[in-house]
């Protein structure tokens, strides 16, 4: 089983940059993907940017320029840097990994942008 934990959340102002952490109770190493989603209220659960073991990423349109994610295997956490901070880039953010064939998601992180 694996446990993930954000953090890194909080109340930002327009413009303004947080780093999300994704820490996780096993070696990352062994992970191939691990994914950054977000969910606005009233919204689906999106994919905003995914990291392979080696490194490749993917990144949604809306947030390409703008987000940054990266992985530390040697912490067994994967970063999510967020810059220009918009007011739609208001959710909770979850972080997941499919580990074995199982699907682990965290608790989440909320990020509330400020205009």
């Amino acid at each position: 089983q694996v446990q993930l934990v954000e953090s890194g959340g909080g109340l930002v102002q327009a413009g303004g940059s947080l780093r999300l952490s994704c820490a996780a109770s096993v070696s990352i190493f062994s992970i191939n993907t691990m994914g950054w989603y977000r969910q606005a209220p009233g919204k689906q659960r999106e994919l905003v940017a995914s990291i392979t073991s080696l490194g490749s990423t993917n990144y949604a349109n809306s947030v390409k320029g703008r987000f940054t994610v990266s992985r530390d295997n040697a912490k067994n956490t994967v970063y999510l840097q967020i810059d220009s901070l918009k007011p739609e880039d208001t959710a909770v953010y979850y972080c997941n990994a499919q580990y074995r064939a199982t699907l682990y998601w965290g608790q989440g992180t909320q990020v509330t942008v400020s205009s």
